[in-house]
């Protein structure tokens, strides 16, 4: 599976996702080629290549009508908390946009459908975390620094490379978001920003012990939207490897680590076991209490035939979840069982992904599962389906199964 790996020990922000993305291609001037003829008014990409700590990476420099990105935030704070026309006039050039306007712009320029919807998918977070933060609708809130025209630059560019690259799948390391405070246009505000926190619900994040704003709001969004999910860098054969510098210097290296590579086709995931011996209930009562659990979405219920004290047998009744089902299903098992008692076993679970495809025959609409990894495709036709036709047609199930067989190309 094609896998990129970002490394965001040290944060991230939009203009360093980009500079890592760029050096994973052959010719990554040529990119930014591609990304300044997109034409996003008055934007100018600029790589530039540096070493920090010994290794060699890239920066990338966002101008806008002809002045960079820092230099527009300084004077953008300079100009709040005045209602002169002049700050009016300021305001509008220097793109403090409603999100309607950011939709209509990024909609106009001439690239893939697909990026477009990333772009707009990503503005929307940060809409969404700006308007829980002040306390405002979706569309009352107006940008200020993620909504200048630089910070359109970063998530257009980080949308259209990924686009490029084709991965199949983005993970990512625990997100540094330091500490301390930042000046933005609002006042003094805690780091990580209000809007950065909002962000950050259900991402691993952690302070670390350099002060500052490690994760802009940009940076967190546009993670929020590509990763799959958050851990230590898998088994991966490396392609390549990106350096993508920040525009300050500290003890350690400051970048976002793009790591592009193969890793094994393969489905893993953490699940529980949920065990309890029975020895006072009726085979229906258990009965009913397997079905109820299945229907309810455990992973699989089965029992095994026990022996317990006193030679009794018994039941051993077996819920397998995921760790965050587990108190409703202990909840579950407590009421329809009349166990006093549960235990609980973690386990990895290795599989095949799955599919389920459907086809028609002159039978009728068959439904074929599909799995594949490893190594190893296998396929296996629905059995509801299969009974069904085996029905109408006064067949045995294996006789239906092979007629079928006969009738698909795979």
């Amino acid at each position: 599976m094609r896998t990129l790996y970002l490394d965001c020990g040290m944060g991230a922000a939009g203009d360093m996702l980009t500079a890592s993305l760029l050096q994973l291609f052959s010719e990554p001037v040529k990119q930014v080629k591609k990304l300044n003829d997109l034409k996003i008014p008055g934007v100018k990409y600029q790589l530039v290549a540096c070493t920090r700590c010994g290794i060699r990476g890239y920066q990338v420099r966002v101008f806008v009508k002809g002045q960079e990105e820092e230099n527009l935030h300084m004077q953008t704070e300079e100009h709040v908390g005045h209602k002169s026309e002049e700050t009016e006039k300021h305001t509008q050039e220097h793109g403090h946009h409603s999100m309607s306007q950011i939709v209509r712009l990024i909609n106009r320029l001439e690239i893939e459908d697909q990026v477009k919807q990333d772009a707009v998918a990503v503005y929307k977070l940060i809409a969404k975390a700006e308007g829980k933060a002040h306390g405002q609708r979706m569309d009352e809130i107006h940008f200020h620094e993620v909504g200048t025209m630089d910070a359109v630059a970063d998530v257009v560019a980080v949308c259209y490379l990924l686009n490029e690259l084709q991965v199949d799948q983005i993970l990512a390391s625990p997100v540094r978001v330091g500490y301390g405070q930042v000046k933005c246009v609002h006042g003094i505000l805690p780091v990580p920003a209000p809007a950065t926190a909002y962000l950050m619900k259900e991402i691993p994040m952690y302070a670390g012990n350099l002060e500052g704003e490690f994760c802009t709001p940009t940076g967190a969004a546009l993670l929020k939207h590509f990763v799959k999910k958050y851990e230590q860098m898998p088994v991966l054969q490396m392609e390549e490897i990106g350096y993508g510098f920040g525009k300050r210097e500290y003890e350690r290296l400051n970048c976002v680590r793009a790591i592009l590579g193969e890793t094994q086709d393969k489905v893993e995931e953490e699940i529980l076991e949920l065990c309890c011996n029975l020895d006072d209930m009726t085979s229906e009562e258990i009965g009913y209490a397997t079905e109820l659990l299945i229907k309810e979405g455990a992973l699989d219920v089965y029992t095994s035939s026990i022996q317990m004290k006193k030679n009794r047998p018994g039941i051993l009744l077996t819920c397998m979840c995921r760790a965050e089902q587990k108190e409703y299903f202990l909840q579950l098992i407590f009421k329809h069982t009349s166990t006093l008692g549960v235990r609980e076993y973690f386990c990895r679970r290795y599989g095949l992904k799955r599919k389920i495809d459907e086809v028609q025959t002159e039978y009728g609409t068959v439904h074929v599962k599909r799995a594949s990894g490893y190594g190893v495709v296998k396929e296996k036709l629905e059995y509801d389906d299969v009974s069904k036709i085996a029905e109408e047609h006064s067949w045995s199930v294996a006789e239906a199964r092979n007629r079928i067989y006969g009738k698909l190309y795979f």
